[in-house]
């Protein structure tokens, strides 16, 4: 059975080269327009991976991460940061929230795969 992965960014367009990359890869992918519909979606349905942007409408990519964190389902399941922000703040910010690893956009498709197998399979 093929991971899952929850897609959370308010650009369409790159929702959907992640989802090509991802499927292509093998892996089953959702998106969310935002941190708000990927906490609601999240909750209706389990993941193993969330990637998430930071910069968002309605509820940011930090915001996300401890919301899913305080969740006992998504207290284990990896969570990448997906974003245009690469400060060292920023990444410490992640981390005290939870996130598990951070990729900068643009992305890599094949560095993203590499990171994605490494962290679910």
């Amino acid at each position: 059975m093929a991971k899952t992965i929850l897609a959370v960014d308010d650009s369409g367009s790159l929702r959907q080269m992640l989802v090509f990359t991802l499927k292509a890869a093998g892996y089953q992918v959702t998106e969310a327009v935002d941190g708000r519909d990927g906490l609601d979606k999240a909750k209706h349905k389990h993941f193993d991976l969330v990637l998430t942007d930071q910069n968002m409408p309605n509820m940011d990519g930090l915001t996300l991460i401890r919301s899913l964190r305080a969740l006992p389902a998504y207290n284990r399941v990896p969570i990448l940061m997906l974003t245009t922000e690469s400060s060292d703040e920023m990444k410490n910010k992640g981390r005290t929230a939870g996130a598990t690893g951070w990729l900068v956009k643009p992305f890599d498709p094949n560095r993203l795969t590499e990171v994605v197998r490494k962290v679910i399979g």
